[in-house]
């Protein structure tokens, strides 16, 4: 039919443009997230990148969800504005005859926001603190960059090298500050590289170099000029990752029922329902009077997307915490927003059977 092609056409244009939105908003916030413990030290910069890739990955089911609510409102409250929705229904078509091009508009977006929820989400969230705790157990050597001073770990040292020499890991231009014994030594070498030796024992190798020992305040330095300085490199021992419910697979939750686990399985099949709920939502509280301002209809559907988005969180709270049955959870909030769906639809019909009969 005209009206349903009409329709997915413009369902896909407003969806690409609202995730588009949405999407930039979220990497932006991510990104000045990031940034800010990247500067503050807590955060490798090299890491942001990736950091950055896995957050994205894990929020695209709520920005698809969202994305799906807000095109199929937007495009229904246009074609009201517009005038356009008086010529449909003066051709005989019910509101209800919306629901099919919303449901063949809505399948495959529910089915990807699906596998993102149960798969891919939980996989992001894993490589991510995987990646974190690699970029921890890193020593203080590796990461140092060209250009920028860098603190040991145990605030004991700070390294610096001007640039990097060939590919074999040697640098040029180095310098080191460390105390030891309450004493401040200062080392400048031209150049300098990694050494393993057979024991597995990591140094750092500096070639013709000074260094320069005293206390700080006092004319006691000590001046030392070498040919070969060898500077032990501490080894951070691996923390193991620490697993939560959100990390773990799909096959791990259900292996383990525990109440954190059964909390988050109700969340992951949560959010494809709520999707599909609020597409069809959308239908009904996308009715604008065209004489009027549709301000207050839009702030009535954010309503209730606040409103169903806290009750399905609300629901996983009280399922992890053993207030509320997983059998019931999972279904309880769905069931009641489908019950005002049903509503919705029927006061819209008697709406528009009452103006009908009264014309």
């Amino acid at each position: 039919m005209i009206f349903q092609r009409a329709a997915l056409r413009e369902f896909a244009n407003t969806a690409f443009a609202v995730f588009v939105a949405l999407f930039a908003i979220m990497l932006t916030t991510q990104l000045i997230r990031l940034l800010g413990q990247a500067a503050g030290g807590t955060l490798a910069s090299e890491a942001v990148v990736a950091l950055l890739g896995f957050g994205a990955i894990n929020y695209l089911p709520v920005l698809l969800s969202l994305t799906l609510f807000i095109s199929v409102l937007m495009t229904l409250s246009r074609s009201y504005r517009d005038s356009e929705m008086i010529v449909w229904f003066s051709c005989g078509l019910p509101l209800t005859s919306w629901v099919r091009p919303v449901l063949i508009f809505a399948t495959p977006l529910v089915l990807m926001i699906a596998v993102l929820s149960l798969f891919l989400s939980p996989w992001a969230l894993s490589k991510s603190a995987e990646y974190r705790q690699k970029m921890e157990s890193r020593d203080d050597v590796s990461s140092v960059s060209p250009g920028a001073f860098k603190e040991s770990a145990a605030a004991d040292r700070v390294f610096f090298v001007e640039a990097i020499a060939g590919d074999e890991g040697r640098v040029r231009n180095v310098f080191i500050s460390s105390v030891q014994h309450g004493r401040l030594g200062v080392m400048a070498a031209a150049r300098g590289r990694q050494e393993t030796l057979p024991n597995g024992d990591r140094f750092l190798v500096l070639e013709d170099g000074r260094r320069y020992e005293g206390t700080p305040g006092q004319a006691d330095y000590r001046v030392m000029q070498f040919e070969r300085y060898a500077v032990r490199v501490e080894t951070r021992e691996a923390k193991g990752i620490e697993e939560t419910p959100k990390s773990l697979p799909l096959w791990d939750l259900l292996k383990t029922p525990s109440l954190p686990n059964l909390g988050e399985l109700l969340w992951r099949l949560g959010i494809p329902l709520a999707a599909l709920n609020l597409a069809l939502l959308a239908v009904p509280l996308s009715f604008v009077n065209p004489r009027a301002g549709r301000t207050n209809n839009l702030i009535f559907a954010l309503l209730v997307y606040m409103i169903y988005s806290n009750l399905v969180s609300v629901s996983q709270a009280w399922v992890s915490q053993g207030r509320l049955s997983f059998e019931i959870g999972i279904w309880l909030v769905h069931v009641v927003m489908f019950v005002l769906l049903l509503a919705l639809f029927s006061r819209r019909l008697m709406v528009f059977s009452w103006v009908r009969l009264w014309r």
